[in-house]
């Protein structure tokens, strides 16, 4: 027994130290040297738990999958609004991100080395499924499909994720970027552009307001009144 919990405390410290590398460095950019250095083991130990590299990496993906699932599972547990619990699932998963190199390490080897189960995996098939409940319950406006805001929510994940990277050791690393996800969300789903703007921003041609007059047919030109 005792032997059995050395062994499981080395593979863990492995692990983590593993991630560390991995998050810093890259898959490339790790060697198992560099690794068992961190983890003040020596190569033959490391070798003894983990063969290769690729092994050690799919154990900090797995592991960075398991954190998350914890999260994914406990943000979706409880009564609130299908779409607040999408908005929580993405802050959660960046509040994480922040807080465990391992989680960390996972979303960039996911990018590095893609395997089967990707982190992205465990948690955008939930994110659709609730969206499509939050449409079903009506809290989703005309044209809003679940598909886009699900692309969309990978997309501000994954940009969070970025922004994160591109302030360590930066003045500004203390701030939350969970928190700063949070507001992105808020300004998505209130919109930023002025009623009579948004459309215009888009492309899309503003149709005249009854406030403005009757349109006089002579003064039109490609189809768009000229006042």
């Amino acid at each position: 027994m005792v032997k059995q919990d050395r062994a499981l405390r080395t593979r863990a410290a492995l692990v983590r130290a593993a991630a560390s590398e991995f998050d810093l460095n890259g898959y490339d950019g790790t060697s198992l040297s560099a690794i068992s250095k961190a983890a003040g083991i020596s190569v033959g130990a490391l070798t003894f738990h983990f063969v290769s590299k690729a092994d050690l990496a799919e154990a900090v993906q797995e592991e960075g999958r398991r954190l998350s699932r914890i999260v994914l599972d406990e943000t979706t547990a409880g009564p609130g609004p299908a779409l607040e619990t999408v908005v929580n699932v993405t802050v959660g998963l960046i509040q994480l991100c922040e807080q465990e190199v391992v989680v960390r390490s996972a979303m960039r080897l996911a990018r590095e080395r893609p395997v089967e189960n990707l982190w992205s995996g465990i948690w955008v098939p939930i994110v659709r499924l609730l969206l499509e409940e939050a449409q079903n319950q009506g809290q989703l406006q005309d044209g809003a499909r679940p598909s886009d805001i699900t692309a969309l929510a990978e997309i501000l994940t994954a940009g969070a994720e970025t922004y994160l990277r591109s302030r360590f050791g930066s003045k500004s690393a203390a701030d939350s970027v969970a928190a700063q996800l949070r507001t992105s969300w808020q300004l998505v789903l209130s919109g930023i552009a002025a009623k009579e703007q948004g459309p215009a921003v888009l492309g899309v041609p503003v149709a005249p307001s009854s406030a403005d007059g009757p349109v006089d047919p002579s003064q039109e030109e490609d189809g768009l009144a000229v006042r």
